[in-house]
């Protein structure tokens, strides 16, 4: 992923209003960031836990997205997957809804996907980022392939946010 700034960030959020978009937290170690084993950037608000927000490059443009994410219960003590990445964690995937773009999202209509909590999907696929014993399955697929499921995936979600 390329690296971006504030404002491409702040721009390409594509299911919340202008001004939403212009009052989120941004990140403020964007330079700091590992670019290169990014497919998307994911955040939690550090005000408000239950929001998180995600960028990434789809198409040749920047999209980004809101997220809440599940209040944190007992059922999540167990072992679960996230839909984006594959990797398995204990208490570590939330359900992340995001409101839909346009006049849908208006009319308060959503989807849904698991997804690692921390939303570092990226560093996980690459091993940058452990999850623990067990995390990441045996897979005959290639780093890049299993980078690309995770990009199609995610493309998947957005497109429903889209659409």
């Amino acid at each position: 992923m390329k690296p971006l700034t504030e404002q491409d960030i702040r721009t390409a959020f594509v299911n919340c209003t202008k001004g939403e978009a212009k009052r989120l937290p941004v990140p403020r170690d964007l330079a700091e960031q590992p670019w290169d084993d990014l497919d998307f950037l994911g955040w939690r608000d550090p005000q408000a836990l239950d929001r998180a927000y995600l960028v990434t490059e789809l198409d040749g443009r920047t999209v980004g997205i809101q997220l809440r994410s599940s209040d944190v219960g007992s059922w999540q003590m167990r072992r679960s997957m996230c839909s984006v990445c594959v990797t398995t964690h204990t208490g570590g995937v939330s359900l992340m809804v995001a409101p839909k773009s346009g006049k849908a999202g208006q009319q308060g209509n959503s989807v849904g996907v698991y997804m690692c909590s921390d939303l570092a999907c990226p560093l996980y696929v690459r091993g940058k980022k452990d999850a623990g014993a067990g995390a990441r399955l045996h897979e005959s697929l290639t780093l890049e392939e299993k980078i690309q499921r995770t990009v199609t995936n995610l493309a998947a979600f957005i497109a429903k946010i889209t659409t």
